[in-house]
């Protein structure tokens, strides 16, 4: 399992949101750092096919991220998912399975599993409309995991989540990158920091550090010396 990112860019008008970055994935997590406007968002959307680069190829085990196989395979959680407030949870999981090709015995079955790993099960006939912020985050984890990606990516995805809630994700995501390649993007350091095989920063649409992470040094301070250089 490889993703390959070669030198993508792009720009919006005068700026230039993604310079020329190449990165390789395999199995495991991957945590992304940077300040807000640092092209983080711009570059997980590139890896997605939500938007396309200007320059630069991005393929999974050779297959382009345009190609329907590619996104097949993949899991996104965008910092604003889109949803049905009429939908109750489970509507809008299946809805959701379906769009994916799956069939209404293995959208149920898929579905349940996920209502009770992000702990909604007691909800999930309600309205959305009237879930908490955190509850409408952990309903879009699982719409991510519907297909049982084998590349995840994560924007922002403990945003509304409380210490509990966040401790139950990053036991979850763990767990997921034995198997999958999983791209998380967060400004919360300590949600990455103990779990990351790999960390990611970028500043002004750049790569400016790629490496393992020791997670018994402090990637905060680490972030900060190595942004304010």
């Amino acid at each position: 399992m490889e993703l390959i990112v070669d030198r993508i860019s792009k720009q919006y008008q005068n700026k230039i949101a993604v310079d020329r970055i190449s990165l390789k994935f395999t199995r495991g997590i991957y945590g992304l750092l940077g300040a807000n406007g640092a092209g983080k968002t711009t570059f997980m959307r590139m890896i997605c096919g939500v938007l396309k680069p200007d320059g630069g190829t991005i393929t999974m085990d050779g297959m382009d991220v345009s190609v329907e196989e590619y996104r097949a395979g993949l899991g996104y959680l965008p910092q604003d998912f889109g949803y049905y407030p009429e939908f109750t949870g489970m509507d809008f999981l299946l809805y959701m399975a379906v769009l994916k090709g799956m069939t209404k015995p293995q959208a149920k079955r898929r579905a349940n599993e996920l209502l009770e790993l992000v702990a909604l099960t007691e909800t999930a006939r309600k309205k959305i409309k009237t879930y908490s912020g955190g509850m409408k985050q952990r309903l879009g984890i699982a719409q991510a995991l519907l297909n049982r990606p084998r590349l995840l990516v994560l924007d922002e995805p403990t945003a509304g989540l409380d210490p509990k809630e966040r401790v139950r994700f990053r036991n979850m995501i763990q767990e997921l990158g034995k198997e999958s390649i999983v791209l998380l993007s967060t400004h919360i350091v300590s949600d990455i920091e103990h779990i990351a095989d790999r960390i990611i920063m970028m500043e002004e649409g750049k790569l400016i550090y790629q490496g393992k992470w020791d997670d018994g040094m402090n990637l905060e301070e680490f972030y900060l010396g190595t942004i304010n250089k």
